[in-house]
């Protein structure tokens, strides 16, 4: 936390139409050869693998486990995903199922995705699945709270959230498509870094639009403005909706092109995307062989 505390009642107003050009500007550069393949592997070494289902099983999460540590083997030398996404019911069984591998457990948590709880009850959510080995906590803010204007109650209970992480790393959810305006987007994100945050993070996937590419650069600009003002780095995590692998690509060109080559890596950005991990398999392969592979070649966990 910060000693002393914007108005958050102030934070810069955005440009929308300012914002939407210049995202668009990102999807016009085109990597080619090694760029374009190293770029391919620093993604797959971004994700986090996720299922955040009612219907997930012992047996699902440890597939997903499975697929994080051999995601191809018929092509050596892959990085692994950056983590594995689960409810806190599951942290265990992820745990155990990647061992030593180096991958970490990411647990959602505070009533996630509505956040319609208590605060009594958002901690002991997030207690159980410290107690149980996760290494990030991912929580959502009360975006009810945030509408009715009441930011100091959305930055407390961030605040207690992250007290109760430790050195657990705290991922702190916007849900940006309940926020209703990029102007709103950058004030919850300034809230969210203010109370503690190590992660900013879009969406739970639950609700669309999820993550798009002018909400993630507000958020980006956020993070630089935020470390300018305090010299504390803010990793950044866009959710939902990023599903092929030249899209992934463009986030990167603009990653590298707002915050630099120090957030260039999985412990200063991270995608949620599941579905991404095939389809940057699929163009992989592609470098290599020259040929693309069947979707029946990659597990669907």
């Amino acid at each position: 936390m910060i000693d002393v505390l914007p108005d958050f009642t102030m934070s810069p107003k955005i440009d929308q139409v300012g914002v939407e050009e210049r995202a668009s500007r990102f999807t016009k550069r085109s990597l080619k050869g090694n760029t374009k393949l190293n770029g391919l592997m620093l993604a797959l070494n971004m994700i986090d693998l996720t299922t955040l289902e009612g219907k997930d099983t012992e047996g699902k999460v440890k597939q997903l486990c499975y697929k994080a540590m051999h995601l191809h083997d018929a092509y050596p030398g892959l990085p692994t995903v950056a983590a594995i996404c689960v409810y806190p019911s599951m942290v265990g069984i992820a745990k155990k199922a990647l061992g030593d591998s180096g991958i970490k457990v990411a647990s959602v948590a505070t009533a996630f995705p509505s956040g319609q709880s208590t605060l009594k009850v958002k901690k002991e959510d997030t207690r159980f699945a410290i107690s149980k080995g996760a290494d990030e906590v991912d929580m959502v803010i009360s975006r009810g709270k945030f509408h009715q204007g009441e930011y100091n109650f959305v930055y407390d209970e961030i605040a207690a959230i992250k007290e109760l992480c430790g050195d657990v790393r705290l991922k702190v959810i916007l849900e940006t498509g309940e926020l209703g305006s990029l102007d709103n987007v950058r004030r919850a994100s300034d809230i969210a870094m203010y109370a503690g945050a190590d992660f900013i993070k879009t969406s739970t996937g639950k609700i669309q639009p999820a993550a798009t590419m002018p909400v993630t650069l507000v958020m980006l600009e956020a993070i630089r403005d935020f470390y300018y003002k305090t010299g504390k780095k803010i990793a950044m995590k866009p959710a939902g909706g990023i599903s092929k692998a030249k899209l992934a690509l463009h986030y990167l060109v603009m990653l590298n092109e707002v915050l630099g080559e120090e957030w260039m890596n999985n412990e200063w950005f991270r995608f949620g995307a599941s579905s991404l991990a095939n389809d940057i398999l699929m163009q992989l392969m592609k470098q290599k062989t020259g040929l693309y592979q069947s979707g029946d070649y990659f597990s669907n966990d």
